[in-house]
């Protein structure tokens, strides 16, 4: 560790999907001095733009505004130093992360196309969300031509390109809307763009590169390959989003005046590069290193892990050479909902008699259907649910599935449900793990963290379907904290991510234990779980498929 003063402070700022939050840490040992939240105006825009324009939206669309990112700036990072009592010019570096891959189109100095008035009421003018799943087709062409020509780069994606990504979203621009797609001067992740907001220039991170661009090996994708896939895209890499890609952990510029009056944080302390919001938690959570998987879970699970070497592991959102700490292979792997899941249970399908029961106790309905499903025997309900409400990620890539619920009676109870879509959500990261297995990375460790991490039903069921030990991350803002830890490394404070991980985050290992019991339990419900997964998802039928375009179909007339 570089000389520093005890008393350096830095900040970290998580832009979610409904809210950011921003963190005061101290440099020395990463304590938390302090944390605000401020919720986005507009949340996920998915049914009609806002304003007067009204314009509706088709189905698997989700857009955000721009404006309630800056007003994370605006107002989190204020109250979060004031909360601290901590002066402003104790702040030697900020750092942020983003939920990805949340894309945008901007003029060449940066300004969102949405902002400008002729693109109000375009919807392709807009970000796109992470969870903008209607790009399915662009993806399937992407990697139906690339598996036809052989690109390389397709091995380090698991052989799939996601809907999500990046190339799969400018792809569905051009074709539905090209003059947005040609006003477009940059195609830049959010987490890039913030950055730029912060420091006022142009900077490009290797992990939202890698792992949302399709860059490997230096290059991106062939002009000549986009050209096959469109004519009109054959630049679009070149043209839109390539751009020097910085390091993690290194300075992207200094605050600007304007991001120093918004925030009120000094004018030229150190901005951090951008960072994704699983990635950078893993600094925060201590697994850093090699064999050390990290689950990040909330509404969706995002899982990380560092690897010495590079294997191909089928259904991976990435492998990329720097993409979480410099010098390792680091894998990203996910799933598209969880808590999302079950949500949706909770908050649309309880008779009105478990919210009054919930109330009376002074609990949420999640409780109460934790509680009243925590002592069933394993398989009791009689369920077995596939956990792609939101899609399938990983292994499948293919966010054209859908939910499956099997095994319903007229005697299932709420809470049996609520506890298959649980133990779903934990079979579909059994999956992912036994992928890393079956292709030679070996996933020594097993740490959570995000929201779900405070939920002890939850936890059990994960031990008991994985049968292995869960480490949970010691900070209730890992991701914020993950952010602070970078920014220390950008403003000097730390020679590196490791050694910043190392004195700044924490995890409490062996937190969970699995049951041997109901982990050999768990062995004949995952059985049933794979058999119905293949048969949706590896072609044995096409009938999620189907059924998502009749939706479609019918929505769209």
């Amino acid at each position: 560790m570089s000389a520093n003063n005890s008393s350096d402070v830095v900040i970290g700022v998580d832009f979610g999907t409904l809210s950011g939050r921003a963190v005061v840490v101290r440099v020395s040992d990463g304590a938390e001095l302090a944390s605000a939240v401020h919720t986005f105006e507009h949340g996920v825009v998915s049914t009609a733009l806002p304003g007067a324009s009204s314009v509706v939206l088709p189905p698997d669309t989700a857009l955000q505004i721009p404006e309630d990112y800056r007003a994370v700036l605006g107002n989190a990072v204020p109250k979060a130093l004031a909360a601290a009592g901590v002066a402003p010019e104790r702040v030697i570096g900020i750092g942020t992360d983003f939920t990805a891959c949340t894309v945008l189109p901007t003029t060449a100095d940066g300004t969102p196309l949405c902002e400008l008035p002729e693109f109000a009421d375009r919807p392709h003018a807009y970000p796109k969300l992470w969870k903008h799943h209607a790009a399915q087709r662009e993806a399937d062409d992407i990697n139906a031509l690339a598996r036809e020509r052989g690109e390389t780069w397709l091995a380090r994606y698991g052989g799939r390109i996601s809907a999500e990504w990046e190339f799969a979203k400018g792809l569905q621009v051009l074709r539905e809307d090209p003059e947005v797609y040609a006003r477009a001067d940059r195609w830049i992740e959010a987490a890039d763009w913030i950055v730029w907001e912060l420091c006022g220039r142009e900077t490009r991170n290797v992990c939202t590169a890698g792992y949302k661009g399709i860059h490997q090996d230096g290059a991106w994708p062939s002009r000549d390959y986009l050209a096959a896939l469109d004519p009109r895209f054959a630049g679009f890499a070149e043209d839109k989003i390539a751009h020097p890609l910085s390091q993690l952990g290194a300075p992207a510029g200094r605050l600007s005046a304007r991001a120093a009056a918004r925030t009120g944080l000094p004018e030229g302390i150190t901005v951090a590069v951008g960072n994704v919001d699983a990635h950078v938690t893993a600094a925060a959570a201590q697994t850093v290193e090699p064999g050390r998987m990290l689950a990040v879970m909330g509404t969706s699970t995002c899982h990380v892990m560092n690897a010495a070497t590079f294997a191909e592991v089928p259904g991976m959102c990435g492998a990329v050479l720097d993409g979480i700490v410099p010098g390792l292979w680091g894998y990203e792997a996910g799933q598209s909902g969880v808590g999302d899941i079950f949500g949706w249970l909770a908050e649309g399908f309880v008779p009105a008699s478990y919210q009054r029961e919930a109330d009376d106790l002074g609990v949420s309905v999640h409780d109460l259907l934790s509680r009243k499903s925590a002592d069933q025997p394993v398989g009791g309900h009689g369920l077995v649910a596939l956990d792609w409400h939101s899609g399938n990620r990983s292994v499948l890539v293919d966010h054209h599935l859908s939910g499956v619920i099997a095994g319903l009676t007229l005697a299932t109870r709420p809470e049996e449900v609520y506890r298959a879509l649980v133990e779903s959500t934990a079979f579909g990261t059994r999956t992912i793990l036994d992928a890393f297995a079956a292709s030679g990375v070996p996933v020594t460790e097993f740490t959570v963290a995000g929201g779900l991490k405070r939920n002890a039903f939850v936890l059990q069921i994960y031990a008991d379907v994985l049968n292995r030990p869960l480490h949970v991350t010691d900070s209730d803002q890992a991701p914020a904290l993950g952010s602070a830890i970078h920014a220390a490394v950008a403003a000097g404070a730390y020679p590196d991510i490791r050694a910043a991980s190392a004195a700044m985050g924490g995890a409490t290992r062996d937190a969970v234990l699995p049951d041997p019991g109901r982990a050999a339990a768990y062995d004949g419900l995952y059985a049933v779980y794979t058999e119905l997964h293949d048969h949706f998802g590896r072609g044995g039928s096409d009938a999620l498929h189907r059924l998502r375009a009749i939706r479609n179909q019918s929505l769209t007339r």
